[in-house]
């Protein structure tokens, strides 16, 4: 994936307000990307069961709730990422640009709560490690991902009702909810 063509593609998105409500929370994300043979990867995570964690458990992009301290979103995405996964993306990525804003979502229920993707690339030989909040880090296709290889339908039940979701599958690892909208946004927009 070129950088370069990359991050025209990104800067020519709507740059519109984000309609994100008066006093919602705030929250970031990195899509890290990198080239393996020619062929894209994104780092993912799967995150620590915890009591409280609306998304306890399931594979996600590094990144987490803005805290007072942050500059800015930017900022938390930085933070977040060296704190889940061990990374220091400002010496070992470049920004290449970040999409519209997310509404969170879980268990069918939206949240008050936006999530602003940032988009990098590495520049460097990058070795995540598990934080406190992650249990595994990997890198994911997506290359297979947008050729459809990996198509899947995520299902759990939500009550009495049973919800389907589209997702991918690669081995045991399925990618599906918030991670797999965040995614596949991406992929409209990349080259």
């Amino acid at each position: 994936m070129d950088p370069d063509e990359l991050a025209r593609r990104l800067r020519s998105l709507s740059d519109e307000p984000d309609g994100v409500a008066q006093g919602a929370c705030r929250a970031a994300v990195a899509i890290l990307l990198r080239a393996r043979a020619g062929s894209p990867e994104v780092l993912l995570m799967r995150r620590a069961e915890r009591d409280g964690d609306r998304w306890s458990g399931q594979i996600s992009l590094p990144g987490g709730h803005a805290d007072a301290g942050d500059a800015d979103l930017l900022a938390t995405a930085l933070r977040e990422v060296s704190e889940e996964v061990g990374l220091d993306l400002a010496r070992g990525a470049r920004l290449v640009g970040k999409l519209q804003p997310v509404q969170a979502k879980a268990r069918g229920q939206l949240y008050q709560m936006w999530i602003r993707p940032f988009v990098f690339c590495s520049t460097a030989e990058l070795e995540p490690r598990p934080g406190p909040e992650a249990v595994e880090t990997f890198w994911f296709p997506l290359a297979r991902a947008r050729s459809g290889e990996l198509a899947w339908t995520h299902r759990y039940m939500r009550g009495d009702e049973e919800r389907v979701l589209p997702a991918w599958r690669d081995g045991e690892r399925v990618v599906w909810g918030l991670t797999y909208e965040i995614l596949s946004s991406f992929l409209r927009v990349a080259p």
